[in-house]
């Protein structure tokens, strides 16, 4: 099946995009899944243990002379700080050299710096750590994302990238609930508890690296990269194992497009692409990634200190609270998710973040007239968070989708790196203390807050947002190998590559003209 055609001055002409989004779900997408969408079970509950632990971390006898505040505001804020480095650091490298070598690096720098947590023996070693695991974390998202929107079809696309991202409340569940167990003094001491939950993210780490090793190198990476005969030989092989499965030939694939092959994009030329061809689309890239980031980095880290200061809940049970949150937080990107493949990317984006800021608006006035308990507190969580659970991962589908391939890890990074300090570092550091004051006006300012970002971020994408769905990623925003090949073939008489790109949610149109 192959379609390859190769000249001597380094162009390419390729049907690996076209193949690999007319493919139907089978078992080898399943496997991907698995595989990579894993990672995000890790972070969760990496976060949720720390959040639900706060209380416990800063009592005597723990092992660590810190306080809660520390543990929820610096620490956390440190967390968030190298997880941006990581994205940063990582994704370039990504780019450069392969997402299957880098999201198994940085899978490995995770499970190394969380043993090395679990054996903390003072302050600055835990928050060098805290860092530390943070930067593999950040390379996760970069390495990942990228891979995952490069491998599964277009069709499918929007709610398995939603998904994998929201199974990060999976790992949240967990880690609420083996707080639950870890904080029970019954069952181990007060200073090794928490030391066991850090352990136990590492064994999970391990099982995950055995399952990512399976996962191939993306087709669309290797093609630019020199390697199209690598590329079609290892489509060609699912597309054997897809037709064995579903036991009839597959239709033909669409278009196909050709490249000027490369081996990397300088940071000057992905900052020109992203800024000066797609102003539109990075300004709704930092919008979203801005309110979703202080949203969820403050709550997460916050929600077990709100209830211990506001509602008496003991240490030892925030965990039970956590974990009911931590469920309508993925429940919202599976149910929803779908949608955002059949209604569209604009209308979900955008309404997902506006209803989530108004439910917010409406909890924080709830909370300031003193009217919530601890169980309907919960509750209401639950209702802003199923929707604003579903926008904040729509945020890294959009950013992962609407810019040209060779930049697609470092644009990754780059939002989430922007996004998340503004609003990730600040959010923890403003929420813990302003939870602290024990003042319910000061917790009502901080939901304030988080609630007009993330309508903020809706009123930006009802504007902005591009009709991604269902459509290849080439069309979205043509590859710059494909206008360099255009240039080249137009330079010598010919026509070659596909026109696409540009700030149009509508369709494809000539870079030249982007806005």
């Amino acid at each position: 099946m192959s379609e390859l055609g190769q000249s001597v001055d380094g162009t390419v002409t390729t049907k690996v995009p076209a193949r690999l989004d007319r493919l139907p779900w089978s078992r080898w997408h399943w496997m991907i899944v698995i595989g990579l969408g894993t990672v995000w079970i890790l972070d969760g509950l990496e976060v949720t243990i720390v959040g639900n632990m706060a209380s416990r971390l800063s009592e005597e006898g723990s092992g660590l002379d810190i306080s809660s505040g520390q543990v929820t505001g610096l620490a956390a804020a440190l967390y968030v700080a190298g997880a941006c480095s990581g994205a940063l650091f990582f994704g370039w490298l990504t780019d450069k050299f392969g997402r299957k070598k880098l999201f198994l690096i940085t899978l490995a720098v995770y499970l190394a710096a969380t043993a090395m947590t679990a054996l903390s023996f003072s302050t600055w070693w835990f928050f060098l750590f805290r860092f530390l695991t943070g930067f593999g974390i950040g390379g996760e998202y970069a390495a990942i994302n990228s891979a995952i929107d490069e491998l599964i079809p277009s069709k499918y696309r929007g709610r398995v990238d939603l998904i994998i991202n929201g199974s990060y409340w999976l790992g949240a569940v967990g880690g609420a609930l083996l707080s639950v167990v870890a904080l029970n003094t019954d069952i181990l001491p007060i200073d090794i508890g928490w030391r066991v939950s850090f352990a136990l993210g590492v064994v999970l780490g391990l099982v995950i690296l055995l399952v990512r090793r399976h996962v191939p190198e993306s087709p669309r990476w290797m093609f630019i990269h020199g390697r199209e005969e690598e590329a079609e030989k290892l489509v060609g092989d699912v597309e054997r194992e897809v037709e064995r499965e579903i036991g009839r030939p597959l239709p033909e694939a669409g278009r196909a497009i050709t490249i000027k092959q490369r081996h990397s994009v300088g940071f000057v030329k992905i900052a020109k692409t992203l800024c000066t061809a797609y102003p539109k689309r990075a300004v709704l890239g930092l919008a979203l990634f801005i309110g979703q980031a202080f949203l969820y980095n403050a709550i997460t880290f916050g929600f077990g200190a709100i209830l211990v200061t506001y509602f008496d809940v003991g240490t030892g049970s925030t965990g039970y609270f956590f974990a009911v949150i931590a469920l309508g937080n993925f429940f919202g990107p599976l149910l929803l998710g779908r949608l955002f493949d059949t209604w569209g990317r604009r209308p979900m984006i955008a309404g997902t973040y506006l209803l989530s800021g108004a439910l917010l608006f409406v909890t924080a006035w709830l909370f300031g007239q003193g009217w919530l308990t601890a169980t309907t507190m919960t509750a209401c969580w639950c209702v802003v968070l199923f929707f604003a659970s579903a926008g904040a991962s729509s945020a890294y589908l959009t950013v992962s989708e609407i810019f040209p391939m060779e930049t697609r890890a470092m644009a990754i990074a780059f939002f989430y790196a922007v996004g998340t300090a503004a609003g990730g570092i600040s959010g923890p550091l403003i929420f813990s203390g302003l939870t602290e004051s024990g003042n319910p006006g000061d917790t009502v300012l901080a939901f304030c807050i988080g609630a007009a970002l993330m309508v903020a971020g809706g009123l930006v994408a009802v504007f902005f947002a591009v009709a991604a769905e269902g459509r290849s990623l080439e069309d979205i925003a043509t590859p710059l190998s494909a206008e360099a090949a255009a240039e080249h073939a137009a330079g010598g008489g010919g026509s070659a590559g596909s026109s696409g790109g540009g700030d149009s949610s509508s369709g494809p149109r000539p870079p030249a003209s982007a806005v």
